[in-house]
């Protein structure tokens, strides 16, 4: 099963100022405001960000599974070059699966509980594809051993709820990884994973990426997850972009203070006995959004410049921050 010729020179995925809006009783929910990135072939992008903020909204989002109230309220989402938001619903499901796929957080969110594995994969394989029933069900087999699920023949024959929850994400990762797609969007899927094969799972999506070309969105909380696996990171905070640019760049020499609270809370960097550094406050609530910046009221370089919106700039090659003060002073020094 081969993934049709591809323009090398156009991105897998281009987001481009992409609003997602919700309708409540209170107003109108800005979950996605004004997001742009790029994924080309074969790269892989951290997504990034506290729990609100707005990450899985765009994953939903670029998959076309945005149910009202909510509604993609403007921008572009282009794949290989193809508009999706404007896509029929028929053209849309034919790309859906196959060349885009999505792992989510909740593997009951792929897997029938009343169906067999085995049924549920040669289903999924035979949908977008000629194969046999015989061909489907060692697909099927032989990518289940990939994710290293230990008797794969005994895994297929089993329902859903004889399987592990562990077990049941390798499954879904399995499903989503069946038919190589182009693009997958993983939206937290090792969480509940213990930490070897969650690393086991983090070398296959690596591989799949580099040998097939496969662009990789991988939406987590988790900087050391995105430190080993992806090539860029864009960092979100209250449904925008932040900061964004190479992993080791970014995580090594943050230019937003938020970015650098992210990784100056992380138990790893804080000295044994100290007290763990903190960003102070919470996120604020997108409905009753204040004038300006965003994270102003939590930031420790907030001036009077902040009550201004900041635009995205480009301090240095490769990298975009949104903020007015961009730098790297120490992050001991801001967030004590």
């Amino acid at each position: 099963m081969t993934a049709p010729d591809i323009d090398n020179a156009v991105p897998t995925l281009e987001v481009r100022h992409l609003r997602t809006h919700f309708e409540t009783r209170a107003g109108v929910l800005p979950a996605v405001d004004d997001v742009s990135f790029t994924v080309p072939r074969g790269r892989i992008l951290g997504l990034v960000g506290e729990s609100g903020s707005g990450k899985s909204v765009t994953g939903f989002s670029i998959m076309g599974l945005v149910d009202p109230p909510g509604r993609i309220a403007g921008g572009e989402i282009l794949f290989q070059g193809r508009e999706l938001t404007r896509m029929r619903p028929a053209e849309l499901r034919q790309l859906q699966g196959n060349r885009i796929a999505m792992i989510f957080q909740d593997p009951m969110m792929t897997l029938n509980p009343v169906m067999r594995v085995d049924a549920q994969m040669i289903e999924a394989v035979r949908a977008h594809s000629p194969a046999s029933h015989k061909q489907a069900r060692e697909l099927a087999r032989d990518t289940l051993g990939m994710m290293g699920i230990p008797s794969p023949e005994e895994r297929l024959r089993a329902y859903p709820h004889q399987l592990s929850g562990g077990m049941r994400q390798r499954v879904a990762i399995a499903i989503a990884m069946l038919h190589r797609p182009d693009l997958i969007i993983a939206d937290e899927p090792t969480t509940a994973l213990d930490v070897t094969i969650q690393a086991q799972i983090l070398s296959e999506v690596q591989k799949l990426a580099r040998l097939h070309g496969t662009a990789l969105i991988w939406i987590t909380h988790d900087l050391s997850v995105v430190a080993g696996l992806a090539d860029e990171v864009a960092v979100m905070y209250a449904g925008r972009i932040v900061e964004q640019g190479p992993v080791d760049a970014v995580l090594d020499h943050p230019l937003h203070p938020y970015t650098a609270g992210l990784i100056g809370s992380l138990p790893s960097l804080n000295q044994r006995g100290q007290r763990l550094r903190q960003i102070p406050g919470m996120t604020p609530n997108l409905l009753t959004m204040p004038p300006g910046c965003a994270f102003a009221a939590r930031c420790p370089r907030v001036s009077g410049a902040c009550v201004q919106a900041p635009a995205i700039t480009s301090p240095q090659a490769l990298r975009q921050v949104r903020c007015f003060h961009p730098g790297q002073p120490a992050i001991a020094a801001e967030f004590a």
